[in-house]
């Protein structure tokens, strides 16, 4: 058993070595979640090396191990993230859980019963900055699957301005919000624009609702190229708060490629420039996950 053991923590070491060592991947999904399905995993993986791609794999506990196996088998393209509950009295040793597995992170953390920034949460926060991990959160609304059973869970918990506070008092663990706070954009971009560590994704019905009018989001990012006490004291374009998630769940695959038409549409409508896109698809996450701790 002890041999076992070793030898997977060989198999992670080395992993997390050609991730480290390989060449910079095109694209970087920060938004898969694994459905316990091989076959869902080579359609993605195929998907993936079409683009030169990775994704974060969001794994439920019930699916480490199935997920480990796959991550094994294909560590160019894919990198796991521990999908727990924030109100799970063992959170903590959860994530101690999680970073033994050789996973990079945690997400999507959902539904939680208090607001994000509960003080309640901080040892989980404080856990996963000592590991270096990365964290994404749902934020925004939150779909509804069966109406007819009760369930304890409101948007009002997962508001991204929840986000502001974990970012200042953690400021070394790296933030994404999912969904860009739909609706709260606003909210969400000027927390953003603030917190060096916090990063939001455009995945869910934003890019759909938005579809006949993206140049809105300029609105949102509006500090590109503005020089003022009241922006950030770098040159860095506003979009950059951006990174890029498909947010595939039960499998559907097409929604990838789906994703991937809708950034590109938006980006280019709101005049971003070709750098700056480079880093939202994959040069933000990847300068992340090869910083030294």
């Amino acid at each position: 058993m002890r041999k076992t053991i070793f030898l997977f923590a060989v198999l992670l070491l080395a992993v997390a070595s050609l991730h480290a060592q390989g060449a910079a991947p095109d694209l970087i999904d920060a938004h898969v979640h694994y459905n316990g399905d091989p076959a869902f995993v080579q359609k993605l993986v195929a998907k993936l090396s079409a683009v030169n791609g990775i994704a974060f794999l969001l794994v439920r506990p019930e699916n480490f191990e199935s997920a480990k196996v796959e991550i094994a088998r294909h560590p160019d393209r894919l990198i796991g993230f521990g999908e727990i509950s924030l109100d799970d009295p063992h959170a903590t040793d959860l994530v101690d859980l999680v970073h033994k597995a050789g996973f990079r992170g945690l997400g999507e953390l959902t539904s939680p019963l208090k607001n994000y920034d509960d003080r309640s949460y901080w040892p989980i926060y404080e856990r996963a900055e000592k590991y270096g991990m990365i964290l994404l959160f749902h934020t925004g609304i939150v779909n509804r699957p069966d109406p007819d059973i009760p369930s304890d869970i409101s948007v009002d918990r997962m508001r991204p301005t929840t986000l502001d506070g974990i970012a200042r008092r953690f400021p070394k663990l790296i933030i994404i919000g999912a969904h860009l706070g739909n609706p709260d954009y606003a909210w969400a971009a000027e927390i953003a624009r603030w917190n060096p560590n916090l990063y939001f994704d455009l995945s869910g019905s934003s890019l759909i609702k938005k579809q006949q009018d993206y140049t809105f989001f300029k609105s949102i990012f509006w500090w590109s190229g503005v020089v003022s006490p009241h922006t950030p004291n770098n040159a860095a374009n506003a979009f950059e708060r951006l990174v890029f998630g498909s947010d595939i769940f039960n499998g559907e695959i097409e929604e990838f490629d789906r994703q991937l038409e809708r950034y590109h549409k938006m980006l280019d409508a709101c005049d971003v420039p070709p750098e700056s896109q480079r880093k939202i698809f994959a040069g933000t996450l990847w300068q992340i996950l090869n910083r030294k701790p």
